[in-house]
């Protein structure tokens, strides 16, 4: 991996890496998401939903326990879900679970949600990372020495070099047949580092390869695939609809028009990815293509700034954090701005320190860029607070209304709703979705090709040999 985790408790803190290295490997939850991003069962074998969308009754695996031998039952999962949601929670999704009113135990593998209101995105959301079951002894100690119910064990973590697992002997679900006796997550950070020990079998895959000018060199490496797949990775460049002159909806508008979305991807991403117009993927339930909303056109952006009362244009800055996208992506953004009269300044920005607490928490920015990972995540613009400062009621009352009904036909509609408002309104300036790049050893099977939800899942993985 190019990023270290910052712990290993994916229930306690966001950084996608904590969940790469965890989710379904050491962690579980009730549910799953499978490699084509279908909700499957897990610690809870099945579920029902009341006609009225208020009570969720989950039953339970029999004979579960977690890697220091304490069991599973519905009282863990009652207090994993408690802790998940409490007053004093840490937890990087708690939005998750505050449509529980209370979670009831009728016995020890029936476990009852009951809610305040219909949500329909529960299920999915009971799939995530930030959902796995913990257990109330080992949970404190989980961000250093991770104990799960899942099919490997944590070791050691030697902090700037590995974590190691081992498989689980112990393992609960006797239909799955592992093929690795252990694993080593390494982490190296400098592209070059990453593609020489590829070469040299010094590692064996990197699920996630983040050096995409770097594919080329791999081709006709008779010990190495290369496997292109689809991510959530949505890189978008955040703008402050508070400040001027990003307020006003027509010079959003203008600086949509001003991108040439093929070029960014060509030159931030050596042509590997997909252009987007609003916060959404074609790996999506209600997709539709936005780009065309707000083309290409340098001419009509210009005159949308006259318009707005900028006929000689404006001056702004962009907060870049140092992944390698992101620069790329401003240098060339600053060029296309140039023709329609905008100046753009580049202000580099470590992540996820400085970026975090400058954009993320105090909103002190006109523009920024990042690559925004979690699935299905288009809610983000109807959070209040929210780094965009962006305020849409209309936007605000779909999304309510998704939440409101189970039924995936009627939501698949208002997702289509929500992403044309986002594709006229450009609180950000959507740019492309990256590609899943895959490098590993030909003899490896079982890595997923695609990329539902970021993850590094090991339980099918094994050698052809």
């Amino acid at each position: 991996m190019a990023i270290e985790p910052t712990g290993l408790d994916p229930t306690a803190a966001a950084p996608v890496a904590i969940g790469q290295v965890t989710w379904q490997n050491i962690f579980e939850g009730l549910v799953a998401i499978d490699q084509n991003g279908k909700i499957i069962p897990q610690l809870a074998k099945s579920w029902t939903i009341s006609a009225d969308g208020l009570t969720y009754t989950f039953h339970l695996q029999d004979g579960v326990k977690f890697h220091d031998g304490e069991a599973f039952d519905a009282s863990v999962a009652k207090f994993s879900l408690e802790r998940a949601r409490g007053a004093d929670s840490i937890n990087p999704q708690k939005r998750f679970f505050a449509s529980i009113d209370h979670i009831e135990t009728p016995d020890s593998n029936t476990l009852v949600l009951k809610l305040k209101q219909p949500t329909g995105s529960l299920i999915y959301w009971l799939a995530w990372p930030a959902s796995v079951m913990v257990a109330p002894k080992s949970a404190a100690d989980n961000k250093i020495t991770p104990i799960g119910t899942g099919p490997f064990k944590f070791v050691s973590w030697a902090k700037g070099d590995r974590v190691q697992l081992k498989a689980n002997p112990d393992y609960w679900n006797t239909s799955v047949n592992l093929g690795l006796t252990g694993a080593t997550f390494r982490f190296i950070s400098d592209p070059q580092a990453e593609a020489a020990a590829l070469k040299s079998g010094d590692v064996d895959a990197f699920a996630e390869f983040l050096a995409p000018e770097l594919m080329e060199s791999f081709k006709g490496d008779d010990k190495l695939i290369t496997v292109i797949g689809n991510t959530e990775l949505k890189v978008v460049a955040g703008i402050n609809n508070a400040r001027k002159p990003f307020n006003e909806k027509r010079v959003r508008q203008a600086l949509m028009m001003a991108i040439d979305r093929k070029t960014v991807i060509d030159g931030a991403w050596s042509g590997y990815g997909t252009a987007i117009g609003s916060h959404y993927t074609p790996n999506d339930p209600g997709y539709i293509d936005t780009t065309n909303v707000l083309p290409y056109d340098p001419p009509k952006a210009k005159a949308l700034l006259a318009e707005a009362g900028y006929p000689n244009g404006f001056s702004f800055t962009i907060k870049t954090p140092q992944m390698a996208y992101a620069p790329r992506s401003a240098e060339i953004m600053q060029a296309m701005f140039a023709e329609i009269g905008v100046t753009m300044t580049i202000q580099p920005t470590e992540f996820p320190a400085k970026w975090v607490a400058d954009v993320f928490k105090a909103t002190d920015y006109d523009m920024t860029i990042v690559a925004h990972a979690e699935p299905m995540d288009i809610d983000i613009y109807a959070r209040d607070p929210y780094y965009f400062n962006y305020k849409n009621p209309a936007f605000d009352e779909i999304m309510k209304t998704i939440q409101a009904t189970s039924d995936l036909a009627a939501q698949n509609q208002l997702y289509g709703q929500a992403q044309t408002i986002l594709a006229e309104d450009v609180p950000a300036l959507p740019l492309f979705v990256m590609a899943k790049l895959g490098v590993w050893n030909k003899k490896l099977k079982g890595l997923w090709t695609n990329e539902p939800i970021p993850s590094i899942v090991l339980t099918d993985v094994r050698w052809q040999d």
